[in-house]
Parts: C-alpha cells; sequence; structure tokens
C-alpha cells in the first residue's frame, strides 16, 4: 500500500482480546454504585499487515465473547467492510443476548476494525469518516460522592482555571438518593471552585424519584445547573419526560443504549434534551453515526459518554455533537496505555492529522503490569 486508494483488498487474519484492570487512585463512587479499579477489554484486530486497537470497560468476560463468538465472524472478511462485519456479530450474539457484555464485546470490535481500516488507508479516522468538526469540546467529568470536599473542589478548579474547560460535572443522589442536603452542600462547594462563569453539570446515576429530583431541582437551579444526567432511572421513560417538562436543566441520558430502538424510544419518549451515546455500547463507530442521526430527527444533539480518546476521532464527523465526557477515572487509564493521547488544549480534544487511525499506540509494557486475563 503506497496511498490512499492503492489498497487491494486485505482480510482480517486476527482477532484477540485482553484484560486490564486498573486500581482506581483513590476510592471511588457515584450515587448507587462503588468500586476500586477499573477493566479494560482491548481488542486487536490483524490485518493487511497492520494492526487495529479498539477498547470497551466491562467484565473480563468481554473478552470471553471475542474470542469464543466474534472472532470467527470476523476472522477473513475484507477489512473495509466494517458494516458487514458488525451486521454478522449482532446476528451472531442473537441467543446470547446483545445487551450488557456482550453488546461491549462487539464494540470492541467494531471500533478496532474502523481503527485498523484507516490504518490501511493511512488516514486518521476522522478524516476517512468526513468531520463536521475541527476539536471536540470537554466537559470535565468526576466530583465523585467518596471525595473529600478539598479533593472535588481542586479537581473542579484544575479543569476550569488551569485547563480551560467551560463545564464540569459533580455526582449526586448519594447513597441512593438518601442524602439530600448534602448532594446541594457539595454542588454549592463546586460552584465555588468553579466560579460564576463555568458551567455546573450533575449527574445522579439513576438515584432519585422522579419528584425528588424535581423538589431538588429548585435548589440546584440557584447554583445555575445547566445539565442533570439521569436523575432517574434510564428505563423510567416517563419520569424523565416527568422531569423534563418540570425543570430548567437539561435532563440527558442514554449512555447504556445498546441498540437503535433503544435510543427511538428514549427520543420519541421526550425523556431528554440532549442524547447520550457510549461508544464502547452502543455497537461503535457505526452505531454511534446511526444513533446520533436518530437523535438529529427529533431535534437534538448528542453527547457521548466517557472513554474520550476512543470517541475523539468518531465524534467529530456527528453534525449535532455537543461535547464529550473527560471522565477522570479513564482519562487515567487511556493516557497511561496509549501514546497519542494528547492533551486537551482550550478544553478541547484535537486530532492529530499526521497519526492514521485513531492515532493510538498501545504502550506494551505500561500496559502489561495491569494485565490480568
Amino acid at each position: 500500500m503506497n496511498g490512499v486508494g492503492e489498497v487491494s483488498d486485505p482480510v482480517v487474519t486476527s482477532v484477540d482480546a485482553a484484560v486490564y484492570t486498573v486500581p482506581t487512585d483513590r476510592p471511588a463512587a457515584d450515587g448507587t454504585i462503588t468500586w476500586d479499579s477499573t477493566t479494560m477489554v482491548l481488542v486487536r484486530v490483524g490485518g493487511g499487515g497492520r494492526e487495529g486497537l479498539g477498547w470497551t470497560y466491562g467484565p473480563a468476560a468481554c473478552a470471553a465473547v471475542v474470542r469464543d463468538l466474534l472472532a470467527e465472524q470476523v476472522g477473513g472478511r475484507p477489512v473495509l467492510d466494517v458494516p458487514a462485519a458488525l451486521e454478522a456479530m449482532v446476528r451472531a450474539v442473537r441467543n446470547a443476548g446483545r445487551p450488557g457484555a456482550v453488546g461491549y464485546a462487539v464494540s470492541a470490535v467494531e471500533t478496532a476494525l474502523w481503527d485498523l481500516k484507516a490504518r490501511l488507508l493511512g488516514l486518521p479516522l476522522y478524516r476517512l469518516l468526513g468531520a463536521a468538526h475541527q476539536s471536540a469540546p470537554l466537559y470535565g467529568s468526576g466530583g465523585l460522592t467518596s471525595y473529600p470536599d478539598d479533593v472535588m473542589r481542586e479537581q473542579l478548579a484544575h479543569w476550569v482555571h488551569e485547563q480551560g474547560f467551560g463545564r464540569v460535572k459533580v455526582k449526586v443522589g448519594e447513597s441512593w438518593g438518601t442524602r439530600e442536603e448534602r448532594d446541594v452542600e457539595r454542588l454549592r462547594l463546586a460552584r465555588e471552585a468553579i466560579g460564576p462563569e463555568a458551567e455546573l453539570f450533575t449527574d445522579a446515576n439513576g438515584g432519585y424519584t422522579a419528584k425528588q429530583a424535581i423538589r431538588l431541582a429548585g435548589p440546584m437551579s440557584e447554583l445555575d445547573v445547566r445539565w442533570l444526567e439521569e436523575p432517574v432511572s434510564s428505563d423510567d421513560l416517563d419520569g424523565l419526560r416527568r422531569i423534563r417538562d418540570a425543570v430548567p436543566a437539561d435532563v440527558t441520558a442514554g449512555e447504556y443504549g445498546f441498540d437503535l430502538p433503544y435510543f427511538q424510544r428514549m427520543c420519541a419518549a421526550g425523556a431528554v434534551d440532549c442524547l447520550q451515546i457510549d461508544i464502547t455500547r452502543c455497537g461503535g463507530v457505526l452505531e454511534l453515526q446511526r444513533a446520533a442521526t436518530v437523535a438529529a430527527a427529533h431535534g437534538l444533539e448528542v453527547s457521548s459518554h466517557c472513554a474520550p480518546y476512543l470517541h475523539r476521532h468518531a465524534a467529530l464527523a456527528l453534525p449535532n455533537l455537543r461535547h464529550l465526557e473527560w471522565f477522570h477515572d479513564h482519562v487515567r487509564v487511556e493516557t497511561l496505555f496509549f501514546d497519542g493521547a494528547d492533551p486537551p488544549r482550550e478544553g478541547s480534544l484535537w486530532p492529530d492529522p499526521d497519526r492514521p487511525g485513531h492515532g493510538l499506540t498501545l504502550r506494551e509494557a505500561d500496559a502489561e503490569r495491569y494485565r490480568t486475563g
């Protein structure tokens, strides 16, 4: 291969997955769950003398799905025909069930295939897809309920005052919504840390009831909270709609979407002001684009959920992109594992036009010390 258009028709010759578990840097909790480590399942797909990388954040079982169910569906297929490979994987997992770990695995393989395709063509992925934006605005995402107040304030202030972020997010709904006064106090401390100009976001991870969220919208509004993520379960579309109709903040959800009908139901229900999509769960690059189109048909913008460096190139191709989530936990892992995970500039992620694919290269030695499967 000497350049674009000079590729023969290489096929996928290898598919494998590895599991890495990275301890958190401090105790971690949101409103409804606690964790002490983050697991990445990394997929490597080979063909045409090159290798593509994709990954997801989920249980180690994702790797078994890749090896046992998906590898044979992808192996031997033309590298350039990613949609056909995705369709074959989706059909193959019918009885296993697409939501959950199976969907995570499909997403990791699909994103690896796009990376491989772009590398074979000698193009950065955002050029292959066709860019709608030059850079992707970020919002800082952290402020975990387990953080001491001084840690939270320092984290938020760093993003806003040192890295130029225009928006940051804090977790609420602590202990399944049983500490309302504490939630409001932490939002007040967050507002003090970032000042009046930056936008303040919050995420309850489904920890509130609908009426509780509506009641708390009063003090949240006084602090100019602009984004209320999953105030109730993302499965409670009626509850999300009722909250959306009653509060001034934008109500958002969608991170647990595994297929297009999920996103269609959420949008058609009038449940959100901005649709969240996670490329590591929804099925990968193609499904990210299709879900964003569903949102656009309902007059909505989209925001990517977590995994900022995997979203970076693909999100630039979405005309209705609002921003990407700069999730502290995943930023730690991705900057530890990959060369090419360049730091933000002016609160945004920028692609490197000289690096093909999604622009990332695994640092084998750094990753190997965390390998668990």
